[in-house]
């Protein structure tokens, strides 16, 4: 692959913003990022024009997208399309999302995961497996036919699926999967993820002791603040081992409980942006079933015909744009919480979420309004506004 230097936009390498500056890249990786009048003679040159340069966005919850949804189409081509959607907003690295089905769903996602891996599918970094062992007091719109507890095949299928995929996200309720579960799960290098959980703080805690590391969509289907018990979100608050996904939509959360979360958050562990896309995003579909349900786009959200939420109608660029225009936080904190936390919270903190020596080239060139004009994976162009 050429050596390129990327040139005319003010660059956001993750940390601070750089003036004058041209991102380095060969092969694929980031060599750094330089004064524009120090590229090396013989780099290949690519002007930009204007705007700024940041991170690729990357998504741990995404069930769908182009007009798929994961559960319907557990296939190689459903995997390409999924990730295929997203490239438009800005997000250069995903975890498919499987809602709870059943033990054959679950393996041909896995296998298709693998197929994808193999393919080499920009954007595809490993799976999340949203359930099938929930709480049926916290199911939202998974249906509870299908969600059970975990046993000894489960968490053997975890295991081996974690061996072949790079990342593998698993999102549990702390109050049905046991600490000794969560343990072996997460000694196999699974992220334990606690969501769809009506547990007490003692459960959570727990759970995070065992290895849980991260809570699945913040303040949704999760028992919450109360003046006795801090429930799964004020847990998730006060730990700071556990990292937690926030849909920003200021439909899912309000603008001001966001904000009360931020403050309150204890570290190292941070917030970070999810969409939970649904097959609607990146297409003119108005409506799509799950689990033989049919769920309805409208004035910004998806529903089930009896209200409840069902996943999001959100993109990563627009969640960027609502941190900082109706929450209040800085563009630079908005960016970090869709690059380089989520990429800290699944272990990849090394390769992605930043723009320095050794990062994956994977980014995005926004206009000075944060529209996309074009994103880049691995050094290569995927799409141009």
């Amino acid at each position: 692959m050429t050596r390129t230097a990327f040139l005319g936009a003010r660059i956001f390498d993750g940390e601070e913003w750089i003036d004058g500056g041209a991102l380095l890249v060969n092969d694929g990786v980031v060599e750094g990022v330089v004064a524009a009048a120090d590229v090396p003679f013989g780099v290949a040159r690519h002007e930009l024009d204007g705007g700024v340069l940041v991170p690729g966005f990357i998504d741990l919850q995404v069930n769908g997208g182009g007009g798929v949804l994961l559960n319907d189409d557990r296939s190689l081509s459903g995997l390409r399309t999924i990730c295929g959607a997203h490239y438009q907003f800005g997000t250069t690295a995903l975890l498919p999302t499987l809602i709870t089905d059943t033990p054959e769903i679950t393996a041909e996602t896995v296998e298709a995961g693998k197929a994808a891996l193999a393919e080499q599918v920009p954007g595809f970094i490993g799976l999340h497996l949203e359930g099938p062992h929930l709480s049926i007091a916290r199911k939202g719109a998974h249906d509870p036919a299908l969600i059970r507890p975990m046993n000894e095949e489960d968490l053997a299928n975890l295991v081996a699926a974690r061996q072949a995929l790079p990342h593998l996200l698993s999102t549990v309720a702390a109050e049905t999967v046991t600490p000794e579960q969560i343990a072996r799960l997460a000694e196999a290098g699974v992220v334990v993820s606690i969501g769809h959980s009506d547990a007490s703080l003692a459960q959570v805690a727990a759970a995070a002791e065992a290895g849980a590391s991260m809570a699945t969509h913040l303040f949704n289907a999760m028992s919450q603040i109360g003046n006795r018990e801090p429930g799964v979100a004020g847990a998730v608050l006060a730990l700071g081992k556990l990292s937690a996904g926030l849909i920003a939509d200021g439909i899912h959360v309000h603008p001001e409980t966001i904000g009360i979360a931020l403050r309150a958050k204890t570290g190292p562990a941070n917030i970070f942006l999810v969409t939970d896309a649904m097959a609607l995003t990146g297409s003119e579909l108005q409506s799509f079933t799950l689990n033989g349900r049919v769920i309805h786009r409208a004035d910004g959200a998806l529903r089930l015909e009896d209200g409840t939420l069902a996943g999001a109608d959100l993109t990563m660029i627009d969640a960027i744009k609502y941190m900082r225009d109706v929450v209040g936080i800085s563009l630079e904190e908005a960016l970090r919480m869709a690059t380089l936390y989520p990429a800290r919270a699944i272990g990849a903190g090394h390769r992605h979420g930043f723009l320095g020596q050794g990062a994956v080239a994977s980014f995005v060139h926004l206009s000075d309004e944060l529209g996309v004009r074009s994103t880049w994976i691995d050094g290569a162009s995927v799409f141009v506004a």
